[in-house]
């Protein structure tokens, strides 16, 4: 009998036996999104909680291992070497707890609901397609709406809560939302047929100067394409704005009629640059960048349906 009882006390005594029953997983969790993200506010937006509930699983988890995992250094940190290797650990159990769901048979039809998805127009990425497709042979009966419109109105739409996310440029993040680069964009000058500088090489920034412009209506200061109006002036590119449109169509419809000078983004473009419908203008390496993101408002409850869509989307974006 006491030989039992000293078997049963060396085993509870033993700090990797408790830590083994004891240790909480949705720490770990924590702390590899912390890891995964580089920030404990990225980290935040990614789980749906407060920066402060990061924290202090970051600091529980340390107590637990008694360990310190992070080094804060002002706004940045780096890992230790025993934060290094808890998160490779916890890469692995993460990875393994997915595999739950595929030995089940993965109950694909009980998540049911419908995302409501907000997109600027021509969101053209092989990534974005692919992921359309995977989401809807994984959740058939998930029903996508999608609403092209504006990207000021798609930031004034999730602040409000009206919608689950939205594709859109965002120059400024406004306060409670959450963004991810989807896909890149780098903007540069084309004009049309009827242009006198089309088919014309050799040609420098300095021979736009006067030249008109066909342009979007948010290329003005304050607005997702602000960075337009500043290049022009910067340059000295001092020619007016003589037709508008907040539809990228319809800018390189009146590019092509030959309104004006008219910046667009570079790969929806080349197809017209290749049938001789457009012509590239200088500069060389383009204009600006104006990237699309992901945008959603890390306050709204979503539903299991736009979570999953939300997760499996933002995990395709870049964090940065």
């Amino acid at each position: 009998m006491g030989e039992i009882f000293d078997q049963r006390q060396a085993i509870h005594s033993d700090p990797r036996r408790v830590l083994n029953d004891r240790l909480d997983w949705s720490l770990l969790r924590t702390f590899l999104f912390i890891g995964q993200e580089g920030s404990i506010s990225k980290a935040a937006a990614r789980l749906y909680i407060t920066q402060s509930a990061v924290s202090q699983a970051l600091k529980r988890l340390e107590e637990q291992l008694g360990a310190t995992l992070i080094l804060r250094r002002g706004q940045r940190f780096d890992l230790t070497g025993t934060g290094e290797e808890v998160l490779r650990i916890a890469a692995d159990i993460y990875g393994n707890v997915s595999r739950i769901g595929a030995a089940l048979g993965e109950e694909r039809d009980s998540v049911v609901g419908k995302v409501r998805l907000l997109s600027v127009s021509r969101v053209e990425s092989s990534a974005y397609d692919g992921y359309l497709a995977e989401f809807h042979r994984r959740f058939p009966r998930v029903e996508i709406e999608v609403e092209v419109l504006r990207s000021a109105d798609i930031l004034s739409a999730l602040q409000q809560r009206t919608a689950t996310l939205g594709l859109g440029l965002c120059r400024r993040v406004p306060p409670r939302l959450e963004q991810r680069r989807l896909v890149p964009q780098r903007y540069a000058f084309f004009c049309g047929r009827p242009h006198r500088h089309f088919g014309v090489k050799g040609l420098t920034v300095d021979d736009l100067r006067g030249e008109s412009f066909a342009s979007f209506t948010s290329d003005q200061i304050g607005g997702n394409l602000s960075p337009l109006a500043i290049f022009r002036d910067q340059q000295g590119l001092e020619g007016r704005v003589v037709a508008s449109s907040s539809s990228v169509d319809e800018v390189r419809r009146l590019v092509c009629a030959g309104f004006g000078i008219g910046c667009l983004p570079e790969h929806l473009a080349a197809d017209d640059v290749a049938r001789g419908v457009l012509w590239r203008l200088p500069p060389d390496d383009g204009v600006i960048d104006a990237d699309i993101h992901l945008l959603w408002n890390r306050e709204q409850k979503m539903s299991s349906a736009e979570l999953a869509f939300l997760e499996g989307l933002a995990a395709l974006a870049d964090p940065t």
